[in-house]
């Protein structure tokens, strides 16, 4: 498993010149840039196997780009403004803040991300609050005078996590560090912070990495505690990390997830948006054998993103015989 994460971890630093330098660019092709989170994230290993499958089965008439960002606030804020062919993950509640100009979105104009629209189904982001091992801290309320990074700064990760703090009542007791969430695992080893919380499915590549070299605990939630962060958000829900899948985890993890998609806008031409949700489906099974990630991802889970279809994916949905709500269409 690790061999295969670092793997495409690796080839992710240099995907994105290796792509578009591989050929010369004919006036048929389409440049698809697609974004996703940081390169120790497990969403940007995704969007670099996306792309290597969407330049293969297009025979390179579609050139992708992945390219690093901050988080799903940053890929929403692009979406209003970018141009051109451009894939996004981020959870379905960030597109319905933006079009209601409101928390991270507040002062921008609802209407400019009107043009979004949903692809296919990713796997899930899965909430880690992870600590030192050798620390005292067995349960999230035991942060409580404790400094933590909450996740990037700005990032949807932040945000859930200063929410899950507020529900559980603890947000004011915890000294909320502001750092790149590419720090956190330094800052940590360093005993700078008691711990930090990433968004990602699991597992998580950075902290697969982090734990091979420092005891870590990822803390579960009690069934009580989950119940409360599933009436604060309903979106919420359960999710197990099972036993061993991080170096030192001896015990499954009880924490939960939140529904993530892939879109794009209105920008995108059907005949590509086509092809993508096409490969993506036709190829799923192939992406699953080499990260499993991809495994827990089906169709019969569109109705969870909530945002209208792109004209080429209800193209695809609608041959394919796939149940899509008639809010979506």
């Amino acid at each position: 498993m690790k061999k295969t994460l670092f793997a495409s971890a690796a080839l992710a630093l240099g995907v994105g010149a290796a792509l578009v330098g591989a050929a010369n660019t004919a006036e048929a092709q389409t440049r698809l840039t697609l974004k996703s989170a940081a390169s120790t994230s497990s969403y940007y290993v995704m969007m670099v196997q996306l792309a290597e499958l969407l330049r293969e089965v297009s025979d390179g008439a579609i050139q992708p780009t992945v390219e690093e960002s901050q988080g799903s606030v940053q890929n929403v804020k692009e979406a209003g403004r970018r141009p051109g062919a451009f894939l996004f993950t981020t959870p379905p509640s960030l597109i319905a803040s933006a079009r209601d100009s409101a928390g991270p979105f507040e002062g921008d104009e609802g209407a400019m991300y009107d043009p979004i629209r949903t692809l296919f189904v990713m796997p899930f982001v899965t909430v880690h609050l992870v600590v030192d091992a050798e620390s005292d801290i067995q349960d999230a309320t035991d942060l409580a005078g404790e400094s933590f990074i909450a996740g990037g700064t700005g990032t949807f990760c932040e945000g859930r996590t200063r929410a899950i703090f507020e529900a559980l009542g603890i947000l004011d007791e915890v000294e909320i560090v502001d750092v790149e969430l590419n720090n956190a695992p330094n800052a940590m080893r360093n005993k700078r912070v008691a711990g930090y919380a990433t968004c990602s499915s699991h597992p998580v590549p950075g902290l697969v990495e982090l734990a091979t070299t420092v005891p870590v605990r990822v803390l579960s939630f009690t069934d009580e505690q989950r119940a409360i962060l599933a009436e604060e958000d309903p979106a919420t829900g359960p999710v197990v990390i099972a036993a061993g899948t991080y170096s030192g985890q001896e015990e499954d993890v009880h924490t939960v997830g939140l529904p993530v998609g892939a879109y794009g806008t209105t920008e995108m031409d059907e005949e590509t948006a086509y092809t993508i949700v096409k490969a993506f489906w036709e190829q799923r099974e192939a992406l699953a054998e080499e990260n499993p990630w991809w495994a827990g991802v089906g169709p019969e889970l569109l109705d969870q993103m909530a945002v209208q279809l792109h004209p080429g994916a209800l193209r695809y949905y609608e041959e394919e015989g796939i149940a899509v709500p008639d809010s979506m269409k």
